[in-house]
């Protein structure tokens, strides 16, 4: 087995998408976005909605007593999906992360990631697409750990065990990255609950 790095509970709160990911460049514009959510009690509470300054819809999701519930939706800038991430009653990640390369407004976007996640840790099948579709990794986690991993190359050929694991956590890594910044994209446009 070969541990993977753990998925923290902030990360938990992330969706899982490529490092390329150009969306959020205007998360550290604060005025870029509108904001619909609402407080109860002092925390978020219900539909939450963020779009840019143009109108387009960013992030959707819901709270339930300031804990994200349900699935998180993201769209890049130009209105193609991006990212889902599902999350259980607790806010932990639980379910199917899943995320798309870039693509031409109302055209469908190609997979990138899809990990299968409970309570915030891998468990079970991870794959990973090139961008024509072509399956790039395939991984089996246990308890957040990679018990098998397989990887294929740009035209298509096999690697070898050493290289499809490398892959595989280069993958995890990026991912990982990736759920920072759209953690920090919803963390730094909550509403004002005082």
């Amino acid at each position: 087995m070969v541990r993977t790095p753990a998925l923290t509970r902030r990360l938990a709160a992330a969706v899982f998408a490529s490092v390329a990911y150009a969306a959020l460049a205007l998360a550290a514009d604060h005025d870029a976005f509108v904001l619909d959510a609402r407080c109860r009690e002092g925390r978020p509470q219900g539909a939450y909605r963020l779009s840019d300054a143009s109108g387009q819809l960013r992030v959707t999701g819901a709270f339930d007593e300031g804990v994200r519930t349900s699935s998180f939706l993201f769209w890049r800038k130009n209105g193609v999906r991006a990212a889902q991430v599902p999350y259980d009653d607790n806010g932990h990640v639980n379910g199917t992360l899943a995320t798309w390369y870039d693509a031409a407004p109302g055209h469908e976007p190609t997979m990138r990631f899809e990990s299968e996640v409970r309570s915030g840790v891998r468990q079970g099948e991870t794959r990973s697409w090139y961008a024509d579709g072509r399956l790039r990794t395939r991984a089996d986690y246990d308890a957040g750990r990679i018990v098998a991993a397989e990887a294929w190359d740009a035209r298509g050929e096999p690697l070898g065990r050493d290289a499809a694991l490398a892959l595989a956590l280069r993958d995890a890594r990026d991912a990982e990255a990736e759920a920072t910044r759209h953690d920090a994209l919803i963390r730094d446009h909550l509403p004002r609950c005082d």
